[in-house]
């Protein structure tokens, strides 16, 4: 006895048993004829089209392996969501099966028919993601076909075919024979301002995909410690682009940079966070051989600038994950910057700011008596020696400098109103530049490149330079008017200047700049009460050189640790409700309970899945995947957006295990995770902070280009671990009393080689 059961020639008639309604789903062929059909859900796929195509009722032809089921997305029915299809009472249609459908698209893209490609196109992205569709269409010459429509098409069919490009790149296989050609083609069409949005936006996605292709070329924060190389990937394979093979064909277009930065700018949000992610692609994975270069083009365009004019906007959602993203960036770079040295012989670069800066002093270089040039000591370094004055500062500290120089106008000013000075009673202005570098990196606590918990924007931080020159400014203000002297006080003005950051920056996601510079205007005497009700919260101690590495690296263990526990969360599961995005229409009948409110989700051990089950109650789930059919793709997730959606009509009040919230606006228990091109794929929301916190945190950690945390909980749990572990381990120290040195001098050499090493031998 077949397990389909034709009821009626129409789509209208439902069909019941004993009163309740049986599920009945309408399946349309081909030919446009619709009939009303019960299938026994526990059969597959193959079975439910054999029967179709070999029923008297539809009268198909040919072979059944020519067909397939749809639904009216045009999505694929498959063996893991035909159970949900049939209970959801889904309208299926009876169509060419992939690899038919495959062989038919790849031959017209050869004939490029102006009148039917748009309508291939169109057929072809949807499609491409599809594996047996995939499969046959790469088999029959189809991406080179797709390259070449890409080449020479325009308007609203190159943006098919960028998309269709696009998706199948979502894929790991298939697109490993893309060139140079190619790459320069889509560097071209986003170099030009008049590209329509919806052509940059695939091609922008694309170019990303690529710089991210190269498994190894991230700043991975993990792998950085690792002294192992990675192995070069092979050369057939789709990770042998990179970084390095889009910016080749980003030197080519000269305007290409500044064309992206612009439109970070759009009125169109989604072309603005393409725009973000493609260029935080570009931070994460630039190799050393292009780093200077790149950060160069980058800074001269103000993309920070453009980026603080984001953050002001007030609807921002969509780009909030991206904005974070490069704030952790720009940390690295920083950081980075901090530990390259400075060797203006080596370097032109660091020779032509030396230069300037020395010449906007309007200063003359002097003898003194033992008949050394003074030079560098007149602007307020200890020794004439530059690569060891910024030997803590590196070249970040070279570029404060300078800028400082280049903003303050009256600087050669400055300098003669120092050098009128007793010496002794003169402001280092070098010197307490460079201290202030410190103090502003340690307030951003930018102590542990390629790890950032930051929950909030920090404009200011984004600013470093123009904040360092208000502070350095400060600095030389506070050292007046506290009366210090060289020998004695440097230290103190410092603390003082130490103070008034923590003070001006504070919660400087919801300042104005305003605010700052009036905080940096106020009285010494002021600072200085401030600063007595700080002291006995503050240790001197920490401050010490020794001790900010060791914070350092205590942190980036906590931040690995804090990590694998929210991973293992996700490994475990749990169950969310599903949500309602507040900016979805409303339903037809507000009234009505929705039939499956709940959802249970865990990761797979690959860490490449997300499987999950939706269920109308909660139910022990077993261990494994057996009891959750469907998964999303980890790799398709582009960002995890919080505070999304509100709960499901009707249920909350229904549930006393549901979060509360106040319908219709969004939970802040909620969270969305989105793709670059199908919008949301999930809209939860968690039972509490805590769980919220494990798998908002857990899943952006996740993420390749995942680079901050959302929660202020996360964060909290990395600082509280990293200062345990250092008042742990200082512990060792004060209590024996060891005086910790701001850092260690080696002594002269051995005036010979006649000398030997001592073995140590233990009591």
């Amino acid at each position: 006895m077949s397990s389909i059961q034709h009821t009626t020639s129409t789509s209208t008639v439902a069909s019941r048993s004993g009163g309740a309604l049986v599920p009945t789903n309408s399946v349309t062929t081909l030919d446009g004829v619709t009939v009303r059909t019960r299938i026994d859900p526990a059969l597959t796929v193959d079975e439910v089209v054999r029967q179709l195509v070999t029923s008297p009722t539809l009268r198909q032809n040919g072979s059944p392996s020519q067909y397939a089921l749809r639904d009216d997305t045009d999505e694929l029915v498959t063996n893991d969501n035909l159970r949900r299809k049939i209970k959801g009472r889904v309208n299926l249609k009876l169509v060419n099966a992939p690899a038919q459908e495959a062989r038919e698209i790849a031959e017209k893209l050869k004939y490029r028919h102006e009148k039917s490609i748009r309508l291939t196109l169109f057929s072809l992205q949807k499609y491409i993601r599809e594996e047996q569709f995939s499969t046959e269409f790469l088999n029959h010459n189809g991406l080179a076909e797709l390259v070449a429509v890409i080449e020479e098409t325009t308007g609203n069919t190159l943006a098919y075919a960028l998309t269709a490009m696009q998706n199948l790149m979502e894929l790991p296989y298939g697109w490993s024979t893309l060139d140079s050609a190619f790459i320069l083609r889509v560097v071209q069409i986003l170099s030009s301002p008049n590209s329509p949005i919806n052509v940059c936006r695939p091609a922008t996605a694309i170019l990303k995909k690529l710089v991210e292709a190269d498994p190894h070329s991230a700043a991975n924060p993990a792998a950085a410690s690792s002294s192992t190389a990675p192995p070069a990937p092979p050369p057939d394979s789709i990770y042998r682009y990179g970084f390095g093979a889009v910016c080749e064909q980003m030197r080519k277009e000269r305007g290409f940079l500044e064309t992206v930065v612009n439109r970070l700018g759009s009125a169109d949000t989604a072309m603005a966070q393409y725009s973000m992610n493609l260029i935080n692609a570009l931070l994460t994975h630039a190799t050393d051989a292009r780093w200077d270069e790149f950060i160069g083009d980058l800074e001269r365009l103000n993309v920070r600038k453009a980026v603080v004019r984001l953050m002001s906007l007030h609807e921002i959602d969509d780009l909030t994950s991206c904005i974070l993203d490069f704030q952790a960036n720009i940390l690295r770079v920083t950081v980075r910057k901090q530990y390259t040295a400075v060797d203006p012989d080596a370097d032109a670069t660091h020779a032509l700011a030396l230069r300037a800066i020395w010449e906007a002093s309007r200063l003359e270089e002097e003898v003194d008596e033992h008949g050394e040039i003074v030079k560098w000591r007149k602007l307020g370094f200890e020794t004439e020696d530059i690569p060891h004055e910024f030997r803590d500062e590196g070249v970040l500290g070279l570029e404060c400098l300078r800028s400082f120089v280049e903003l303050d106008t009256d600087f050669s000013m400055l300098m003669l109103e120092q050098l009128s000075r007793p010496a002794e009673k003169r402001c280092p202005i070098a010197k307490a530049s460079n201290e202030v570098v410190e103090l502003l990196l340690n307030h951003w606590r930018a102590f542990a490149p390629g790890y950032s918990t930051t929950t909030t924007f920090q404009p200011f931080f984004l600013d470093f330079q123009k904040v360092h020159s208000l502070a350095t400014h400060f600095f030389v203000r506070m050292w007046a008017e506290s009366g210090a002297a060289v020998n004695e006080d440097f230290t103190r003005v410092s603390d003082l200047v130490r103070s008034q950051i923590k003070a001006s920056l504070r919660n400087e996601h919801v300042r104005q700049w305003h605010e700052v510079e009036s905080d940096f205007n106020c009285e010494y005497q002021k600072v200085r009460d401030r600063q007595m009700q700080e002291l006995e919260l503050e240790d001197k101690i920490l401050s010490k050189v020794p001790v900010r590495n060791l914070r350092a690296k205590l942190y980036k263990e906590s931040y690995e640790f804090v990590r694998q526990q929210r991973i293992q969360c996700l490994l475990q599961g749990a169950w969310f409700v599903n949500a309602v995005p507040v900016d979805a229409p409303p339903p037809r009948n507000p009234h009505r309970k929705p039939q499956r409110p709940w959802r249970f989700m865990r990761l797979d051990n690959a860490l490449k899945y997300l499987h999950y089950v939706d269920s109308a109650v909660k139910f022990p789930v077993r261990n494994g995947l057996e009891d959750l059919p469907e998964r999303i793709d980890i790799s398709v997730i582009s960002e995890i957006a919080t505070g999304t959606c509100a709960p499901p009509p009707n249920v909350l009040r229904e549930s006393s295990d549901l979060p509360s919230s106040s319908p219709p606006g969004p939970s802040p228990l909620s969270f969305s995770l989105l793709s670059a091109h199908e919008g949301s794929l999930a809209d939860q929301i968690a039972p509490d902070q805590s769980r919220w916190a494990d798998w908002t945190d857990g899943l952006n950690m996740l993420r390749r280009d995942g680079g901050h945390v959302s929660s202020k909980e996360t964060a909290g749990f990395v600082h509280a671990l990293t200062e345990i572990g250092l008042k742990i381990k200082l512990l060792d120290l004060s209590a024996e009393l060891v005086d910790l040195p701001d850092g260690l001098t080696a002594g002269p050499p051995p005036a010979s080689s006649d000398f030997f090493f001592s073995d140590i031998v233990s009591g």
